[in-house]
């Protein structure tokens, strides 16, 4: 490997020192940044659905000399309603430059695409995939934005680290999808905390409820596998389950709170409850996870999927002078405080595209892969704890040969996943 010590490198806590002006002027001026290099850059998408869709506009809005020319998906009636929608977005029509030669299907087609001259690649498909194209495109030497999480098992994570790596050591762009750190009233909310307006925290209590998701149904015509992959959600090796694949945001502000810090053990149960009729693969629909951190710091999460239920979605801080909440961007206390600007909660996802197209014409590197994938692994921590019914250390996820994606994907059938029942589920 080489050596990485010259590198510059975008960390959190530069992030945070964007003031609130600055990141709203980059998003007013859709990006805004053309320092190093006025030349086109060439975006590919990986992965067309809703998410991929939306990357790719806040893509095109990043930078004014942007152009789409690439997509791939595993099925092409995705790829063509998402090009569909793309083409309907009347601010960014002109920037879309794919064609028929351009759009690529199947298990392979991220391979052809990334054999394009795409400078910048967009990862969104299920999870499950992201560990092997997130390589495959640093290998080719592109600048990557990365959708959370980077991974559904530990070997995954293994993996993205040792990419992270690559990529600093090619000098290219890393960006994952952990969107919230780019919320600018958050990024306040956590600065005031770094500078002691709580004290130091003692205790963190996160919830990430909501009801029912989506389900795509079944038709004849599909094997089982392809049922499964249109249906990734209700699949671990797919989607890493909903604490991972959703929940994943709330465990990841937990380190961000907590300065990046990492947990040393873990305790918690979930199950199902609602979900039990088959179709809905073999995930859990709800998770309670303790985690412990370093100085007596306790994490108490909980993420629910259920009809019918209380929802709510929050990140609460307890510490020796004063509370916060980190969604609502308040403190209470001595040094209390709350957000009084204008807040656009969508702007999160349109800032972390400024920033790396921003990073891209200067010429510096945003690189927060190695960051991403260790919370990526303390929510696959949370969801193995509770799997097998074991407390579990940090050593013990780091060291984890978990590796759910089978050997060979194909269009034939595949089996279904067993449910996890503490207790008898092993940890491997």
């Amino acid at each position: 490997m080489a050596d990485t010590s010259t590198v510059p490198t975008t960390t959190r806590r530069d992030f945070l020192s964007f003031s609130a002006a600055t990141v709203a002027a980059s998003t007013l001026a859709m990006g805004g940044v053309h320092a190093a290099g006025g030349e086109t850059l060439k975006i590919g998408l990986i992965g067309a659905g809703g998410r991929g869709t939306g990357a790719a506009i806040n893509a095109l809005r990043a930078d004014p000399n942007v152009k789409l020319t690439a997509i791939c998906d595993l099925f092409d009636d995705r790829l063509q309603l998402s090009l569909k929608s793309l083409l309907k977005t009347k601010d960014i029509t002109e920037r879309i430059a794919v064609t028929p030669e351009t759009c690529f299907t199947d298990f392979d087609g991220y391979k052809k695409l990334l054999a394009t001259d795409v400078d910048v690649v967009l990862l969104c498909t299920s999870p499950g995939f992201r560990p092997q194209h997130l390589r495959a495109a640093v290998e080719a030497g592109k600048h990557v934005f990365c959708e959370k999480p980077v991974a559904v098992d530990a070997m995954g994570v293994q993996s993205v680290i040792e990419s992270a790596k690559m990529a600093a050591s090619k000098k290219k762009n890393l960006c994952s999808g952990f969107c919230y750190r780019y919320d600018t009233a958050k990024r306040e909310t956590v600065k005031r905390i770094y500078d002691g307006a709580i004290g130091k925290p003692l205790v963190l209590h996160n919830t990430y409820n909501t009801g029912e998701i989506w389900h795509r149904g079944s038709d004849p015509k599909w094997s089982e596998a392809e049922y499964q992959m249109r249906n990734w959600y209700y699949y671990t090796y797919l989607s890493g389950d909903h604490i991972v694949e959703q929940a994943i945001h709330n465990i990841d502000k937990t380190r961000w709170l907590l300065q990046d810090a990492v947990p040393i053990s873990a305790i918690g149960h979930g199950g199902r409850q609602q979900r039990t009729d088959p179709k809905f693969g073999h995930i859990f629909d709800h998770f309670s996870i303790v985690y412990e951190f370093p100085n007596g710091v306790q994490v108490f999460h909980e993420c629910r999927q259920q009809k019918n239920c209380a929802n709510g979605v929050f990140d609460q801080v307890i510490g020796t002078n004063g509370t916060a909440e980190l969604m609502s961007h308040e403190i209470q206390g001595p040094k209390a405080w709350a957000w009084e600007g204008k807040h656009d909660f969508s702007a999160m996802y349109q800032n972390e595209h400024n920033e790396l197209f921003a990073a891209i014409r200067k010429g510096t590197i945003l690189n927060d892969g190695e960051n991403a994938a260790m919370s990526t692994l303390m929510a696959i921590m949370g969801r193995v704890v509770a799997y097998t019914g074991k407390k579990l250390t940090w050593k013990q996820m780091l060291e984890s040969k978990e590796n759910l994606m089978p050997e060979k994907l194909a269009w034939s059938n595949m089996p279904t996943p067993e449910v996890a029942v503490p207790g008898v589920t092993k940890f491997v």
